[in-house]
């Protein structure tokens, strides 16, 4: 394990995009602790351009629009976060009991995720979220984790299914350990860098998840997020009016947040997979 965390921190691609996360997680965290004014608060006119005071000028409602960011930006890494670990969690269980079981219970499991998958969880998302009548922040992440698991099961069954036969798991299940401790010492410990890998993805698919129908007016309520910052800005026609500085921002950290994620998993395909490294 130690060897492998090494060979990763050898990957140009996971080293720049775990700067660029660090970054921006950073700055999420810390801004809001220096500056302790309320995000809500109105400072200035509305549509106020960058200038001193306010470094990324004021928005439709007139309140700091980089306070607002730091705020926003660290919503959003606690939705994309909880939704990935709820994600990545159902996803393990359902791809390593489908993958190891086979038989009948795997034809099973296999379908239901199957249907997940056939059915966009965009649009389950959107359906879930316009019938609810009040929406937190732990509340989208759950249902943003419980319509994106599937192709993290689907991975994980493929990877248990070319596990399950190999000699060292024979050999205990010939010993007579328990199917759970079966999984838990002889076949995850071999698909850990795929579940971390998992994990990233559904972090980064999380964020933009959140955005997304936050976008439309369906995320957390009562809150500042990027895609609640996006969401404003086309309300009141903020690009119509030319204040680029009301969406630029949050659009450019949604995409430093995806693209930071992308490139660490870029890099640890590159040194886990043997055919890329290859």
């Amino acid at each position: 394990m130690k060897t492998g965390v090494k060979i990763l921190f050898k990957s140009g691609f996971f080293c720049s995009g775990l700067v660029l996360f660090l970054l921006v997680v950073g700055f999420a965290v810390i801004y809001p602790a220096v500056n302790h004014a309320d995000p809500f608060e109105m400072v200035a006119m509305a549509f106020q351009p960058p200038q001193e005071g306010i470094p990324l000028g004021t928005d439709n409602f007139g309140r700091n629009l980089l306070l607002e960011l730091a705020h926003g930006t660290r919503t959003s890494l606690q939705v994309g976060f909880a939704a990935g670990v709820i994600a990545t969690l159902i996803g393990l269980f359902i791809g390593l009991l489908s993958g190891y079981r086979g038989g009948l219970l795997d034809n099973l499991l296999t379908t239901f995720t199957n249907m997940f998958i056939v059915i966009p969880s965009f649009i389950i998302l959107v359906l879930v979220s316009v019938s609810l009548n009040s929406r937190n922040v732990a509340l989208t992440s759950a249902i943003i984790g419980l319509t994106c698991w599937p192709w993290t099961a689907r991975a994980v069954r493929a990877q248990t299914s070319s596990l399950r036969n190999r000699d060292h798991v024979n050999i205990a299940r010939i010993t007579g350990f328990s199917t759970s401790r079966i999984i838990m010492t002889e076949i995850l410990p071999y698909i850990m860098s795929y579940v971390v890998m998992a994990f990233i993805i559904q972090l980064a698919s999380g964020i933009l998840a959140e955005a997304s129908i936050s976008m439309l007016g369906l995320g957390p309520l009562n809150t500042v997020s990027l895609g609640v910052m996006l969401n404003w800005a086309l309300v009141f026609e903020a690009p119509a009016s030319g204040a680029w500085w009301t969406f630029l921002p949050p659009a450019g950290v949604i995409g430093a947040i995806t693209f930071s994620l992308y490139m660490m998993n870029l890099g640890m395909d590159e040194i886990f997979n043997p055919k890329i490294r290859s």
